[in-house]
């Protein structure tokens, strides 16, 4: 574990099982302007996205455009939707509590929605002041950019060679990979569906897992070996 300087955690369907409640706002008020789609398979397309990433490609792959108005109507669908319903992902606290080095989040997500769902889960003490939103980056550039998981370094004094990164989406890993750090891909929220630990690992990530309670082992066994290898 020494081998470690940092250990950065995505959020929304890594920490609290957030993205699913995300694609059902999503895909109804798209399915409402005329492109239905279910939540299943926006969340396994587009997880990892933020929802004016997700209009953008639909436009480019339908032909079809969107009132940008949608992103701002989906935000605030989203944001009620979390603050009364999203639930920390099962044995999370414990496998957050079991690093016991640096520790952040790094996400596309806003800093008030992160604010409010670590809140209502009980996580946020863990990440106090070590939050770092893309929206908030010099850039503002959203994963799949890696400009949030090298602001986060860079803020948190770590290089990223030797920075772990928790995701759960491809947009994610293909990230934090581009930003020469190693990841675990996590399955375990309700969004996974059948062949997501294989698009993880195609995208990058060293491995998969499902159950918090394997992350410990996992980060410990991994920090023993090295890529360069």
């Amino acid at each position: 574990m020494s081998e470690i300087d940092l250990v950065i955690f995505d959020c929304d369907g890594v920490l609290v099982d957030s993205e699913i409640i995300a694609a059902r706002v999503e895909a109804e008020l798209l399915t409402a302007a005329g492109y239905p789609i279910e939540a299943e398979e926006l969340a396994r397309l587009y997880s990892g996205l933020t929802f004016k990433d997700i209009m953008l490609r639909i436009e480019q792959e339908s032909q079809q455009l969107f009132q940008a108005s949608l992103i701002g109507e989906a935000e605030a669908m989203v944001d009620r939707r979390l603050r009364s319903e999203v639930r920390a992902i099962e044995g999370v606290h414990e496998a957050v509590a079991s690093v016991t080095g640096k520790r952040c989040i790094c996400s596309n997500s806003s800093a008030e929605r992160l604010q409010a769902m670590l809140t209502r889960t009980h996580i946020l003490p863990f990440f106090d002041g070590r939050i770092f939103s893309s929206l908030d980056t010099p850039s503002k550039k959203p994963k799949p950019a890696p400009d949030v998981f090298l602001h986060a370094a860079d803020k948190m004094d770590a290089d990223p060679r030797r920075t772990f990164v928790i995701e759960d989406s491809v947009h994610g890993v293909s990230g934090a990979r581009a930003a020469g750090m190693r990841v675990i891909g996590f399955t375990g929220a309700s969004h996974s569906h059948p062949g997501h630990a294989d698009m993880l690992m195609e995208a990058g990530a060293e491995t998969a897992i499902r159950r918090w309670a394997d992350f410990p082992a996992m980060l410990a066994a991994l920090s023993e070996w090295s890529e360069d290898a």
